[in-house]
Order: C-alpha cells, then structure tokens, then sequence
C-alpha cells in the first residue's frame, strides 16, 4: 500500500503482518476475515493519521484489529438460518455437529471477551504495562525492540512485564481458572 504519506507508508510496512496476525487470531482462524479487518483497521488508520501519529500507534493498531474481530464475531452469532440452509462457504466441509460449533463459538466468545476485560483493566490500571504487554506478547516484538520503542532499559521491560502478569495473574487468576474448569 503506497500513498503520499511516507510516514503512513513505513508504520503499514512495519506492522501489517502483526495487524494480520492478531485478527486472524481473534477472528476464529478465518484468513478472509482477517484480511478485511487488517483493511479496515489501517483504512481507519489512514483516515485518522494526523491525531494518532502522537499516540501509541502499534498499540492502537491492536485494539483496533481485535475490536473488529470481537465484532465480527458477535455479528457471525447473531446471523439466522432459513428454510435449513447452513450457509458454508465453497471450501468448507462439513465438520462436528451443530451444537459442537456452536459451544466452541460460545467459548471462543467468552475467552475473547475475557482477554479484552484484562487489557482494559490493564489499560486502567498502568497504561505503560499494557504497551508493553502489547508489544511482547501479542505483537511478539523482540524484548530488545520492544525495550527500544518504549524508549526504557531492557531490565525495566522486564520488570514492568513480571509487574503485568503479577497484577493479571492476582486481578483475574481466579476468573482464569473457572473458566478453565468449565471447558
């Protein structure tokens, strides 16, 4: 994708892999489905560049890719079917039962939701601990690299990391482990 942005241009070079990535992720492993939200995530991107060039934007890239994949899945549950028709598409072959999908898809959902109820609380609760969950973790960034971006030591992504995963580990263990249970 070239535009007349140069600076556009090198921020779609450098994370439209890691915008693919995490929606395909989010959106079930549905590779069709995370191509039109990688688009739409830098088309809004592109149309909002000037007051999110301040910003965080690799972070904002990833909660935007995984909103729209919360939304396209909570749209795919909602989608009726007439007259007994399931609606496949050309390459899909018939799999597990009804009910078999429709409990993963509800699992699928919950499991979204809850990942999304952590980075927001993550958000609230240290917005620098967040970036660089992000940027580890689920954009898997290098520690060095990511150490850089944030502009900290590598020892201080470190201990900012252990620091999340305490918090997370001590806010939402216990959330963790029932839904683990009930799977």
């Amino acid at each position: 994708m070239w535009t007349g942005n140069r600076e556009f241009n090198e921020i779609y070079e450098k994370y439209k892999n890691l915008v693919l990535k995490t929606a395909y992720i989010n959106s079930g492993d549905n590779y069709d489905a995370s191509q039109d939200i990688t688009q739409e995530t830098f088309l809004k991107l592109y149309t909002d560049f000037e007051k999110l060039k301040t910003g965080n934007i690799p972070a904002w890239l990833y909660t935007t890719a995984q909103r729209s994949a919360f939304n396209l899945n909570k749209k795919r549950k909602r989608e009726i079917l007439t007259d007994g028709n399931e609606i496949r598409s050309e390459n899909e072959s018939v799999g597990p039962s009804a009910e078999a999908e429709y409990m993963e898809s509800e699992l699928n959902l919950k499991r979204g939701e809850f990942h999304e109820r952590i980075l927001e609380g993550l958000l609230e609760k240290n917005s620098r601990w967040h970036e660089a969950i992000i940027l580890v973790y689920y954009m898997e960034i290098p520690q060095a690299q990511a150490a850089e971006m944030m502009n900290i030591s590598l020892g201080v992504l470190h201990s900012m990391l252990h620091r999340a995963k305490k918090w997370i580990k001590n806010t939402y263990g216990a959330e963790y482990e029932e839904m683990k249970r009930k799977e």
